[in-house]
């Protein structure tokens, strides 16, 4: 059988017990394609398996520097799933301004370090009472905060300001999962208790959906617009204001695939692995 390396949290990251708890939801999806896969924290680097795929990469967030650093080094002749260069450019989230500069719809925002007079500024140009402010490399609302007209500022450099949007307590976020290219299924994320995060652990509700056309059009025009095609990715959707539908985040590098809502996915990723090594 060919052995697939996964990238894995750092062995001294809280959440590698969860990573490979959820890897060990694949072995018998790979197992049917005659593949095994391995784990391997994200942090050692190339493997010796036939390929790389970067599934649960978790935490590549808390050290960016090496992180690209090991991407800049990943050898051409070994196979890493998404791409190296496809991996590099979705973990800094300035590259919504690429897509916007393709004419994708983004959630309206400002990059610059978030202090008190950059804050103040981006309450005028919104014309908002209520900010979300977060880094520009985050994962989970790592350092994600929602703000207030004169409440306390804590500085961030290289942050995101946008304008909260109701709908994240109303409609929902809408997550859609892409298998290469393809689309697989859909969840909704809505934010519950008081709070804006929509992951589980800070209460959000996640529940399948079926996308509208509008919907499913906007999250094809953002996979068309990548630099290439990606093997896996979450395209998040959400309503603006105004009543249309913009990008939040394009997920490239570890996006959950949401398996609890369509276990077949797994097979899907497995069988395009295999595809791909062909």
């Amino acid at each position: 059988m060919l052995t697939i390396d996964v990238l894995m949290p750092a062995a001294s990251d809280g959440y590698a017990p969860l990573a490979a708890e959820a890897l060990a939801g694949y072995r018998d999806a790979f197992a049917r394609q005659g593949v095994t896969i391995a784990p391997r924290p994200w942090d050692a680097g190339p493997g010796d398996g036939a390929a790389t795929l970067a599934l649960f990469a978790w935490g590549y967030h808390l050290d960016v520097m090496r992180w690209e650093a090991m991407l800049d080094a990943w050898p051409s002749d070994r196979l890493l799933f998404n791409p190296a260069d496809l991996l590099r450019w979705n973990t800094c989230k300035t590259y919504l301004q690429g897509l916007e500069a393709k004419s994708i719809a983004i959630v309206p925002s400002l990059f610059c370090d978030a202090d008190a007079a950059s804050v103040a500024a981006a309450f005028a140009h919104f014309d908002t009472d209520q900010l979300v402010i977060k880094p520009q490399v985050s994962g989970g609302s790592y350092r994600t905060e929602r703000l207030r007209p004169g409440m306390p500022v804590t500085p961030l450099p290289d942050a995101i300001i946008q304008p909260f949007l109701s709908a994240v307590v109303e409609e929902g976020e809408l997550s859609q999962l892409f298998i290469d290219g393809e689309f697989s299924h859909a969840v909704c994320k809505v934010a519950t208790g008081g709070d804006f995060r929509i992951q589980p652990q800070f209460g959000g509700r996640l529940s399948p959906v079926n996308p509208d056309a509008e919907a499913r059009a906007l999250a094809d025009r953002v996979i068309a617009a990548l630099p290439q095609i990606p093997l896996y990715a979450r395209v998040d959707l959400i309503r603006l204001a105004d009543g249309s539908l913009a990008l939040m985040e394009l997920e490239a590098i570890e996006p959950d695939l949401y398996t609890d809502h369509c276990p077949q996915v797994r097979d899907r990723l497995a069988s395009a692995v295999v595809q791909r090594l062909r």
